[in-house]
């Protein structure tokens, strides 16, 4: 393991740290100007952050220990996701732990934290948040690991690092397979992100929100710390998303000419999928929670179907 590859390693950590936020702000940015309506600064989630963390933290009286961890345990969760997903190349320290199995797992772990604090204050609003994170975290994880069955199966493992190497770097193949599981990974990755028609980020109805209800009791830098994780678990499921079904401009070697064809490909791909988010948003509507299931549902069997059409049509690819 040499210096240079060490520094890639952190380096890709600071690049997520640093863009999640900004990626936000783009989404938002483009979803008020597909309405015709005045579009706020893209460096306003920044500003937003920096407000939070010079503000004083209130704590309820009932919060245990565990509920004061949750805001560091959550964007721990996150950069470490963010860490193992291949984004500026697929030769770094972390690529032989880039296991998506790992990662769903990862993702599952911010959740049961989450769904823990939002229970901790023992508030209605909390409680009821949090048991429609479980029910959505539920049905989308099954869908979320056929997805990633279906790309293992193309390039024989489940390492994340290996797929993108096959998918991107082999000779050119047109996999319909891949058709099926890039739709259900949208679908899935609209239900993870609390995105709209699942869930909608910018309301705070008792009756329609989900992940809202679980932090209403965070102030300062604790609610800093769990919207810079809801950024960060954005940019890591959008760089996820690239990995899998864009592959093309992540380098395998490491060096600063990879580096400088790696971060602009980056960049370009993030600007085009979050203004795609923006456009669904604005043609969607919020559907009812009752209706998760079958949206989640749904998903699942494009992804298991995904998997069939690579059985019948693939298999000598």
């Amino acid at each position: 393991m040499s210096a240079t590859t060490v520094i890639l390693q952190l380096l890709q950590v600071v690049v997520g740290l640093a863009l999640a936020p900004l990626l936000a702000g783009w989404v938002n940015q483009c979803r008020t100007w597909l309405q015709n309506k005045s579009a706020p600064p893209l460096w306003q989630p920044y500003r937003q952050l920096s407000k939070l963390f010079h503000k004083e933290v209130v704590l309820a009286h009932d919060a245990s220990p565990l509920f004061r961890a949750v805001p560091y345990i959550l964007v721990a969760c996150m950069a470490l996701a963010c860490a193992i997903i291949p984004t500026l190349s697929t030769d770094l320290p972390f690529a032989p732990a880039a296991d998506a199995i790992a990662l769903v797992g990862i993702f599952a772990l911010a959740r049961v934290f989450i769904a823990l604090a939002g229970m901790d204050i023992g508030t209605a609003f909390g409680s009821l948040g949090s048991r429609r994170e479980m029910l959505i975290g539920f049905l989308a994880e099954p869908a979320l690991l056929m997805v990633f069955f279906t790309a293992s199966l193309i390039s024989r493992s489940t390492s994340l690092a290996t797929i993108v190497e096959t998918l991107a770097h082999r000779e050119f193949a047109i996999y319909p397979s891949l058709a099926f599981a890039g739709v259900a990974f949208t679908m899935v990755s609209l239900a993870e992100n609390a995105r709209v028609p699942v869930d909608n980020p910018a309301t705070h109805l008792e009756l329609t929100m989900i992940h809202e209800a679980m932090i209403l009791e965070y102030s300062g830098r604790h609610l800093a710390l769990v919207e810079w994780s809801a950024a960060l678990k954005l940019y890591a499921y959008s760089c996820l998303g690239l990995a899998l079904f864009f592959p093309w401009g992540i380098p395998e070697g490491v060096g600063l000419a990879n580096f400088a064809v790696a971060v602009p490909a980056l960049l370009g791909k993030l600007a085009i999928g979050g203004f795609l988010l923006a456009l669904i948003e604005t043609l969607s509507a919020k559907m009812r929670i009752f209706r998760a299931p079958e949206f989640l549902g749904t998903a699942f069997l494009l992804a298991v179907l995904g998997m069939l059409v690579h059985f019948l049509l693939e298999k000598g690819i």
